[in-house]
């Protein structure tokens, strides 16, 4: 009977984290979301309305201006759709235990602010008010988005490439391709964008006397609503958006993240920032678009997304190919 209880407990939080996953898609505070999907939506039928009248697509239908049944039925789009929800299981199972076992070594807000105030004593509370909450929220924007932009750019590195490489694999793209990101990468950007923003925190609370709310707009962080609301979700689509050159030094567009995905050579390792371009522009991985559409293949350099069909190649084959790479790199290494 026990051995009966443990295991209906197990399927509940199993059947609790795929309900609360289906949840997400009706929340505002995550990116992919009926919500900020219809916003994304809606630029793209203004915009499929606008090159209609100047003759510059030549989709007879909006559907298949954002791809048609062709994209969306695709058997890639298909498996994002079913590893959106077994993303929801492998966080139960793996990522939070992980997480549980390394929380007690990361560094928190509190660890900071009790470090600094016994290092120089407490300092007077300034108080809640709006310009604090807007300059602590722009602060955890800036640093979330810069942890990403180096976490993505490490995952291109040569070891931690076949991780990456579950995203980059998919030959079409839907907005649930956001979710096509190996549960390794996702701890990883996790735990970095914790450090982080637990040194800013506890830096910025300990200057303020005390903790200091960030501003919402509808429960969301102000800036993350206002970004996902500019079409976040068609840099996973077929719909080419450009910001133009001088805007896109600053602001990520779709069409960037589009040639991000692209199998061209020229396009390899550019464009790794999520909501900004400027560390891209910072650190010589930028690359900028116009309004006219560049002609894409949406894929890796190696060309094989015919290995990545099914739930065991997003979530296994990254290990197995890391290892026989690692096996190659040991024998290059013996003589003889």
């Amino acid at each position: 009977m026990d051995e009966l209880s443990l295991a209906y407990e197990q399927l509940s939080w199993l059947l609790a984290a795929v309900v609360k996953q289906f949840k997400g898609l009706f929340d505002l505070n995550g990116r992919i979301g009926a919500f900020f999907i219809g916003l994304s939506y809606g630029t793209a039928y203004f915009l499929y309305r606008w090159r209609r009248r100047q003759g510059l697509t030549e989709a007879p239908s909006f559907w298949q201006f954002l791809g048609g049944w062709r994209v969306h039925l695709h058997p890639s789009a298909l498996l994002d759709y079913r590893y959106y929800f077994v993303r929801a299981l492998l966080k139960v199972l793996l990522v939070v235990p992980i997480i549980g076992l390394v929380d007690p070594y990361v560094l928190r807000s509190a660890d900071y602010v009790a470090f600094f105030t016994q290092l120089w004593g407490a300092r007077p509370q300034l108080g809640e008010n709006l310009g604090l909450s807007l300059l602590y929220g722009l602060g955890v924007f800036l640093i979330s988005d810069f942890a990403s932009y180096w976490s993505h750019r490490a995952f291109h590195s040569r070891w931690l490439w076949e991780f990456h490489k579950v995203h980059h694999s998919a030959p079409v793209l839907v907005p649930l391709t956001a979710s096509r990101v190996h549960f390794l990468e996702k701890l990883a950007d996790n735990l970095l964008t914790a450090v982080l923003l637990g040194a800013y925190a506890g830096s910025f609370w300990y200057l303020c006397g005390g903790e200091v709310s960030r501003y919402t707009l509808f429960g969301v962080t102000y800036l993350v609503f206002i970004f996902n609301s500019l079409a976040a979700n068609l840099r996973h689509s077929q719909v080419w958006l450009s910001f133009g050159p001088l805007l896109e030094h600053v602001i990520n567009s779709p069409a960037q993240h589009q040639i991000h995905h692209s199998d061209a050579p020229r396009h390899f390792h550019k464009n790794f920032g999520t909501n900004l371009s400027i560390w891209d522009w910072m650190f010589g991985t930028l690359y900028t678009t116009t309004s006219e559409p560049e002609r894409l293949n949406f894929g890796t350099a190696e060309r094989d997304p015919h290995r990545y069909l099914s739930l065991y190649s997003l979530i296994v084959l990254p290990f197995v190919d890391t290892a026989r790479k690692a096996l190659a790199a040991r024998q290059r290494r013996v003589p003889g």
